[in-house]
């Protein structure tokens, strides 16, 4: 979305992670006349200390506090990421926290303040199209683009969003925090884990938030017989290759998690494609289509996309039929839809088709 469609001198609230994407942004902002305010979200043990923080406000020249939204995390993200493994389904935090927290709890917070704008260091991009309602489009840095987890934001909620990097590149992004001089926390490292267990350890993480560990059971192939024996339903997922510990011909891997039989399945590769996949929970970001539809289903973060068909048999389901099988399409996981660049919306995935 264009700086211009804002007034100069709206109040605009920075989610101010303490890295160098959001620190950007808020310069960006500053640049455009908008008066800045940080708001950095305290949602997990660790995260940067005061001393950065205060020092990246002060370099940039704003105002910033802190929120512990702290509870509010645990029960919207952590109850949730652990409960979906209980399940056997592949949760996908960043998709739920995106819209409970920093676009959910974050905005109410803001309403009430009367702060009427809130940017983030996000790569996606906002439009206006051709009717003047607002559009949700991939980021201009497409190794970077972000716009997936966002597909579960509220569209009644998107003119009040501003994406700064969105035109721009992580290169220019990184180049641009060094010319303004900022500060780099020394044990600063760009986020690839869940930021809530930073090691990857999260077999341990669901052991302590659920009280118990997991039950070895049987590793099966599609036709029930006996394999091998797992470890727990939480160290496995669909797709995966390494350490199941079955000596074959060809490689086994995970196709399915069952937690009412607590067993495992393998199957060849060929196993692993799927002709589609059934959504509940669907979000819309535009004018909820009706019946059968057209459009590229992405059915995870990186997923290149696959043209499909799409029917819609309720409001918030929808039958997603590829052109092309895809492999591991995962229950839990989240698909969203897009035309060309504009995402369209998005659901939680029930169940592949076989």
């Amino acid at each position: 979305m264009g700086f211009g469609d804002f007034p100069a001198g709206a109040q605009v609230a920075v989610a101010l992670s303490g890295g160098v994407d959001s620190a950007v942004a808020a310069a960006l902002l500053q640049e455009r006349g908008l008066k800045v305010v940080g708001v950095h979200l305290r949602l997990a043990a660790g995260g940067p200390a005061r001393e950065h923080l205060n020092a990246l406000a002060q370099v940039l020249g704003i105002p910033w506090c802190e929120w512990d939204l702290r509870e509010d995390f645990s029960q919207q993200v952590l109850d949730y990421f652990a409960g979906e493994y209980a399940r056997g389904r592949t949760p996908n935090p960043c998709v739920r926290c995106n819209r409970a927290i920093k676009f959910g709890r974050v905005w109410q917070k803001l309403q009430e303040a009367g702060v009427p704008y809130l940017a983030t260091g996000h790569y996606v991009r906002l439009q206006r199209g051709a009717d003047w309602t607002m559009e949700l489009h991939r980021g201009a840095d497409r190794t970077k683009d972000q716009s997936y987890f966002l597909h579960r934001l509220p569209r009644e909620l998107l003119p009040h969003l501003l994406f700064p990097l969105g035109e721009i590149t992580k290169k220019e992004v990184r180049q641009r925090y060094r010319d303004l001089g900022l500060p780099q926390a020394e044990d600063y490292r760009e986020s690839q884990e869940l930021c809530f267990i930073p090691q990857g350890r999260y077999q341990e993480f669901l052991r302590e938030r659920l009280g118990v560990s997991g039950s070895p059971g049987d590793l099966v192939d599609s036709r029930g017989r006996v394999l091998g024996r797992h470890r727990g339903l939480e160290y496995y997922t669909v797709g995966q290759r390494r350490g199941l510990g079955v000596p074959a011909a060809a490689p086994y891997y995970v196709v399915e998690l069952r937690p009412e039989t607590n067993q495992v399945v393998l199957g060849y590769q060929e196993e692993l494609f799927s002709p589609g996949l059934r959504a509940t929970g669907v979000n819309w970001l535009i004018d909820p289509p009706g019946g059968h539809f057209q459009a590229r289903a992405v059915i995870r973060y990186r997923h290149p996309g696959v043209d499909a068909d799409l029917y819609l048999d309720q409001d918030e389901e929808v039958r997603v039929l590829f052109d092309t099988p895809q492999a591991a399409v995962a229950p839990g996981q989240a698909v969203a839809f897009y035309r060309g660049d504009r995402l369209l919306g998005g659901g939680w995935i029930e169940e592949r088709l076989k």
